[in-house]
């Protein structure tokens, strides 16, 4: 009973936190205020959770992964393939490297192991912190589908290396040879087997369904077991379960360019993995929030080992381990992006070199989240001899304050940087939309003619149904622009704008309608729910 209490007061937070939010009369992260919340009631009540790392590790970390492969978009990882690997990868060994020698220099009382660790889980970046930070300062669409897709490959690579290390802490030992053999086996089998996973699942679901029919809540729970089942897959393989989540995440994307789901599947499934995403992200910082005294004390415990009593060598070791991070993240992104350049201006394109304003803004970006605190809260708690693991206080509060102090930069630091920020335009997208856009109404169009004999009672009001597809096919025969002779293309899109408004308008007002009805018991409860729902899939369309 008690474990469930702590679950809903973990909710409980988390929702509050999201009203919170809003009611501030400054701009503050969604996750700053979660974690306030956190250790504001383990101030109050004095005691802490105890987790498990293992199931703290299964729970959260899974969906998340495949949610953020689910979800970038592929156009945007593919174009900027380059960078964005550059990132993901090249910056992560670069960082674990820089940053675990820097860590032991600093504090010799946290083994060079342990120090690696450290390093390699506050790597990986986190969208969902920067997309926050985002809502208030549009990101550049190029920009944020980079950040997106190193983040999304960077919690691969980080992890990754945040395993091995802490198998050399543990066990004493590392051979280069050993762990590049080990890490092509892990990688390989983990995303094989996300793949796979995913692949068979669907496949699965498409058969029962075309036999027996299907329900909305079936997908939409076997989606949520999706990374689960690849995840312990993986590792009972000996492989990483962390890329085959990310890889069933991709693999989900790719499945559902089939359009098997329903319209009402999908609407139900994105509102409920926005629900899940928000809960797992907030019950995570909440969580370090509540665990934050208990950090700092063992963590102050750990800096006394290494001569220092004074509990303000914390606040130095964290600044300066934050210094050193951003800068070694400016130095790769600089690097990079003049490499880049200097490939281009190779091949005979043309180039503009990159400001010092889209470097400071893509190294700001850099911001730590869910990812990072769900990693480091997995550290062992002992050795295999018994003994405590060594420094695992410090490593979690360095982690910690890694989070806090790159969310308070980007927050405070982004939006100055990117206010009139300028990245080339990607044309080919806005091709790729009115190609999309033009297609379907022609196929729309053709659908409703050819639709408009088969219905029935067709034959006996031939004019009635007639006049019933004009009016449908006015829509898209405007989006063709066969009746907008001499209009330019601003035209047509404010045309259609302002039929959507007027559309949204006219949804607002039946389901008002509908709700006033129930109200004063007009009509059944029952009805009036089928009703809004018809109205809502409706407006998701148009939205």
């Amino acid at each position: 009973m008690q474990s469930i209490e702590v679950v809903l007061t973990m909710l409980l937070l988390v929702l509050a936190s999201g009203y919170l939010v809003r009611m501030l009369p400054f701009a503050l992260p969604l996750p700053l205020v979660q974690i306030a919340l956190g250790a504001g009631v383990a101030a109050v009540f004095g005691h802490g959770v105890s987790l498990d790392p293992a199931i703290f590790f299964l729970l959260f970390l899974p969906p998340l992964l495949f949610l953020d492969g689910w979800r970038i978009p592929k156009e945007g990882l593919l174009h900027d393939a380059r960078a964005i690997l550059q990132l993901a990868f090249g910056l992560v060994v670069f960082t674990v490297l820089g940053a675990g020698f820097l860590i032991h220099w600093l504090i010799p009382a946290m083994p060079l192991a342990v120090a690696f660790a450290l390093a390699a889980i506050v790597s990986p970046t986190d969208p969902v912190a920067v997309s926050s930070i985002a809502a208030r300062v549009p990101i550049p669409r190029r920009l944020m589908h980079i950040l997106e897709g190193e983040a999304l490959l960077n919690d691969a690579s980080g992890l990754v290396c945040f395993r091995f290390a802490v198998i050399a802490a543990m066990t004493g030992q590392f051979s280069l040879a050993s762990a590049s053999l080990t890490f092509v086996w892990v990688a390989a089998g983990g995303l094989a087997t996300g793949a796979l996973v995913t692949l068979a699942i669907s496949r699965g679901h498409a058969r029962l369904t075309r036999r027996f029919g299907q329900d909305a809540g079936v997908p939409i729970v076997g989606s949520l077991l999706t990374p689960f089942a690849a995840y312990l897959a993986a590792e009972h393989l000996g492989a990483s379960g962390i890329l085959a989540a990310v890889a069933a995440g991709i693999t989900m994307s790719y499945v559902e360019l089939s359009g098997a789901a329903l319209a009402a599947t999908r609407v139900q499934r994105a509102a409920v993995w926005d629900a899940v995403q928000f809960a797992l992200n907030g019950i995570a910082f909440v969580l370090l929030g509540e665990q934050l005294p208990g950090i700092l004390r063992g963590a102050a415990a750990t800096v006394e080992q290494s001569g220092h009593a004074n509990p303000w060598w914390l606040v130095a070791y964290a600044l300066a381990i934050n210094l050193g991070l951003a800068a070694l993240r400016f130095a790769w992104v600089w690097a990079s992006l003049r490499a880049t350049l200097l490939a281009a201006r190779r091949r005979g394109e043309a180039a503009a070199a990159p400001g010092w304003r889209l470097v400071a803004a893509t190294s700001l970006a850099g911001v730590r989240g869910a990812i990072t605190l769900a990693g480091v809260l997995t550290l062992p708690l002992l050795l295999p001899d018994g003994r405590p693991f060594p420094a695992r206080d410090l490593a979690i509060f360095l982690a910690a304050a890694v989070i806090l102090v790159s969310l308070l930069a980007a927050s405070f630091g982004l939006p100055r940087l990117l206010v009139g920020l300028q990245i080339a335009p990607e044309p080919h997208l806005v091709r790729e939309e009115e190609l999309a856009r033009h297609a379907a109404a022609k196929a729309a169009v053709a659908a409703v003619e050819q639709a408009r004999s088969g219905l029935p009672g067709a034959a006996a009001d031939p004019q009635i149904y007639a006049s019933a597809a004009v009016r449908v096919m006015a829509l898209y025969r405007h989006r063709l622009g066969e009746d907008a002779a001499g209009t330019d293309a601003a035209q047509l899109r404010k045309a259609d704008q302002a039929e959507r408004e007027l559309r949204l308008a006219a949804l607002r007002a039946e389901r008002e309608a509908i709700y006033d009805l129930a109200r004063r018991r007009r009509v059944d409860d029952a009805i009036a729910r089928k009703l809004v729902r018809e109205i809502d899939l409706v407006e998701a369309r148009y939205r």
